[in-house]
């Protein structure tokens, strides 16, 4: 089996300024050590990071053309919290920061609110019960 000891995510981003001020309202921090006028480093989880990267310098890591998050799926960025308050929490913070927002999806064993960023990269917010039946989902 693979196993890695970090993830690092990286998202092309508009503005870096706004990016960072709005994860700030959702209570990310940043590693200054991994920051400049180009990038910054969020602090997901321990190991888990997402590399906010201004268009132009995260187009010298590709050469794909970019897509427009906010027309075009890229991805889907999902994050377990260790329950449903906390789920509903971070998403309001989300909403209130001016994310895009999605109707909850409630599936049963798992509890899950979407939201796009200002840059339109779709991020799911989910609780996952351990003990739950994921056979038994509501639809």
């Amino acid at each position: 089996m693979t196993t890695h000891s970090q993830l690092f995510v990286n998202l092309s981003v508009k503005s870096l300024p706004r990016a960072v001020e709005f994860y700030t309202q959702l209570g990310y921090s940043f590693n200054a050590k991994f920051t400049d006028e180009n990038a910054t480093c969020m602090i997901v989880g321990e190991n888990i990071f997402v590399m906010l990267l201004v268009e132009p310098f995260f187009q010298s890591f590709t050469k794909k053309t970019l897509v427009d998050a906010s027309k075009q799926v890229e991805s889907l960025i999902a994050v377990s919290l260790p329950g449903r308050a906390e789920v509903d929490a971070l998403a309001d913070k989300a909403a209130a920061a001016g994310a895009t927002m999605h109707e909850p999806k409630d599936y049963g064993f798992m509890y899950q609110r979407s939201y796009d960023d200002l840059d339109g990269h779709t991020w799911e917010v989910f609780y996952m019960d351990p003990d739950a039946d994921p056979s038994a989902a509501q639809q």
